[in-house]
């Protein structure tokens, strides 16, 4: 999949608070990466920063300011229900929650530059809201002649999500795009990551209103002196 150098040293967290993100993980996902092209890991966000991140997307969804969310870029940007059907808030540091949560995927970039020789130079990232019967059929996120998407990554919000509530996110091999590899459910503080170029993924049909942040880290995409945006 992708090469690594040696082991760098866990980032500093702040001694006041638990980190958002487990430092620990870290390490567990870089290995993951390149062995496997994608990680799953139970516990990693912090419980409090769930509560207060499905709070706020709870609050958004309550009075309606989230926007359906489509498929494409530009142009080719489509709104399609038969493929996918949440709706979605893009991070902005509005909230202390986003900001702490941004800041550790800023941390999180710098570990897998320093481990992976990415040129990692950006992160975005949007709530997402599925409400019952919602899904996202199978899919790669790199965008069609742009692949600058490079690591995806879905943080969960979930609390006590029930056994038959549905909505997991299947994991595909890479080379055999029918072979499920993971079934990840959306249980508050799972963190998942995996190469957005060639991690096939879906969502199945939830029974519940399901509450994740869909992130990806990009390499710089501008072309001709054009800054490339964000989203």
């Amino acid at each position: 999949m992708i090469a690594s150098a040696a082991p760098n040293s866990l980032p500093n967290s702040n001694s006041n608070s638990p980190p958002a993100i487990n430092p620990i993980a870290h390490v567990a996902l870089v290995d993951a990466l390149v062995e496997h092209g994608w990680y799953v890991g139970k516990n990693v966000i912090d419980l409090d920063l769930c509560q207060a991140l499905h709070r706020e997307l709870h609050h958004m969804a309550e009075h309606d300011v989230l926007a359906e969310a489509g498929i494409g870029r530009g142009k080719e940007h489509l709104l399609r229900k038969d493929i996918r059907g949440d709706a979605i808030h893009w991070l902005d540091r509005e909230s202390e929650a986003q900001r702490r949560y941004l800041d550790a995927m800023a941390e999180l970039q710098q570990s897998l530059n320093q481990a992976l020789f990415l040129g990692l130079f950006e992160y975005e990232a949007h709530f997402a809201h599925y409400p019952p019967g919602a899904f996202y059929q199978r899919h790669v996120d790199s965008f069609r002649g742009r692949a600058n998407r490079v690591i995806s990554t879905v943080g969960y919000l979930n609390p006590q999500w029930p056994l038959d509530g549905g909505g997991e996110m299947v994991i595909y091999h890479p080379d055999a795009p029918s072979q499920e590899v993971a079934r990840v459910v959306p249980e508050a503080g799972t963190f998942a990551c995996f190469l957005s170029e060639t991690i096939p993924h879906e969502v199945v049909p939830t029974q519940h209103p399901r509450a994740s942040i869909a992130g990806w880290f990009r390499r710089n995409a501008s072309l001709g002196g054009v800054l490339d945006p964000a989203h």
